[in-house]
């Protein structure tokens, strides 16, 4: 990759022992040089080629000498690095020029094979610069499809040894579906669709949020949520319960469905699962997720939930009776399931 160099100096000389002793460099591909006469022109020539990778600049030139144009460079791209090339090297100068921001000081007469080393220097200490930036760019994108807990997961030491392995935990489950919503998508615009489901998304996933809990996956347009750790069942109830609230207070005026107000279906299990990744290794896919029966029966709940119910089962109502109020529904009969489950719907 050619590294492309600012050199600003009014000595036209520089110029052309430049292109002389860096000539094989230069052909090879490995410096492409471009020159300006002051801080001035430097400026309107990085305005124009904002590929330049570092500049090497001279403190003494009319116009706009060096130590200013160490100060816009930085105010310009705080990641293009600089190094000065002067006949004043006494210690003034070179504390200024490295509290404005110069990666290095080289004094002349230019020695080229030094002026070559810190060059070198400095490119690496730019690519190492900006894949930093881009680490933390990517990252942050990462963040955005990615649940926090898996990021902690994958930042462990053991992450690389332990991408097959499990663990069974205490956990609870919690499923939320948009009702009608995919009767609406058929006859709404896809633009609408996307950003009414980003919106209601937004919505759940601050209450699952604030009460502990992490997004495994949206399915469509549906919610899978874990708790774990103390009272997680209690927590996946509140977060249900603010979910359902919120959800009801929104009101959209759509072309097709004037006044439209969504409504949510949510089923809440609690019990043993197995948690960890499954996927392909070979194919390079994983979902850091749970499974298990309890899970299922989340699902299934979830599923038989009318418009603003919160279903769970009478195992789960049992150990929250004191602190929710529920309403008896009655047994219904799960998927896979051989025996009739009672189910109780939660009010508050």
């Amino acid at each position: 990759m050619t590294a492309k160099i600012l050199v600003v100096d009014d000595e036209t000389d520089l110029e052309l022992l430049i292109k002389q002793k860096f000539r094989r460099q230069i052909r090879e591909k490995q410096y492409e040089f471009v020159f300006a006469h002051d801080g001035t022109e430097a400026l309107e020539l990085l305005d124009q080629q904002s590929d330049v990778d570092m500049v090497l600049t001279d403190i003494n030139m009319p116009g706009m000498d060096g130590l200013t144009l160490l100060i816009k460079l930085n105010e310009l791209n705080p990641m293009l690095k600089a190094v000065i090339v002067s006949a004043y090297g006494d210690m003034d100068n070179i504390r200024t020029a490295m509290n404005r921001g110069a990666f290095d000081f080289v004094t002349k007469p230019v020695n080229f094979e030094d002026l070559e080393v810190t060059m070198q220097k400095t490119m690496e200490y730019i690519a190492q610069l900006r894949k930093t930036v881009q680490a933390i760019k990517e990252n942050n994108i990462l963040r955005m499809y990615v649940d926090e807990s898996v990021l902690t997961f994958m930042s462990r030491s053991e992450f690389e040894t332990a991408l097959s392995s499990s663990e069974t935990v205490e956990a609870s489950v919690l499923f939320i579906d948009i009702c009608g919503f995919t009767a609406l998508s058929e006859q709404e615009s896809a633009d609408t669709i996307v950003r009414l489901i980003n919106r209601y998304f937004d919505v759940m996933v601050k209450e699952i949020i604030a009460q502990g809990g992490h997004v495994d996956k949206f399915m469509g347009d549906a919610i899978m949520a874990v708790f774990r750790g103390e009272y997680h069942l209690d927590r996946a109830i509140e977060a249900a319960l603010a979910v359902r609230t919120q959800i009801d207070s929104l009101e959209d005026n759509l072309p097709n469905h004037p006044g439209y107000q969504p409504q949510v279906a949510i089923g809440i299990n609690t019990g043993e699962m197995v948690s960890g990744n499954i996927g392909s290794t070979t194919l390079r896919r994983l979902d850091y997720t749970v499974i298990g029966d309890a899970v299922n029966i989340a699902q299934r709940l979830q599923s038989i939930a009318q418009a603003g119910q919160i279903v769970i089962a009478e195992s789960a109502q049992q150990q929250i009776a004191e602190s929710f109020t529920c309403e008896y529904i009655g047994e219904v009969s799960l998927k896979n399931k051989a025996e009739p489950v009672v189910i109780y719907n939660v009010i508050r």
